[in-house]
């Protein structure tokens, strides 16, 4: 995965919650996550799975994205994670 695409992912945190957010180096992001450097609301919430990542060309698609799935429903995000729109990641791989 190249460093500096515009990546919209998903997080399950340890309490079960889901994490969205926003990235151009997914690696980098996952490890100041895993450190408990990343976003407010995971400090305390690892180990993380992540769940759930698309790509975009432009950071303005990407934060669009993520808005939207910020809006959605618990239901909603469990269910665009089962149906795979985007690229489906259950691996660490990143």
């Amino acid at each position: 995965m190249g460093n500096h695409q515009h990546i919209v992912y998903m997080l399950r945190c340890k309490d079960n919650t889901i994490y969205t957010g926003y990235t151009n180096d997914l690696k980098h992001r996952l490890q100041m996550h895993e450190q408990g450097k990343g976003a407010k609301y995971t400090r305390g919430r690892g180990p993380f799975d992540l769940l759930h990542l698309e790509t975009f060309e432009t950071k303005g698609e990407a934060m669009s994205r993520e808005r939207a799935i910020k809006q959605l429903s618990r239901r909603e995000k469990l269910q665009l994670i089962q149906e795979g729109s985007g690229v489906n990641a259950n691996s660490k791989e990143f």
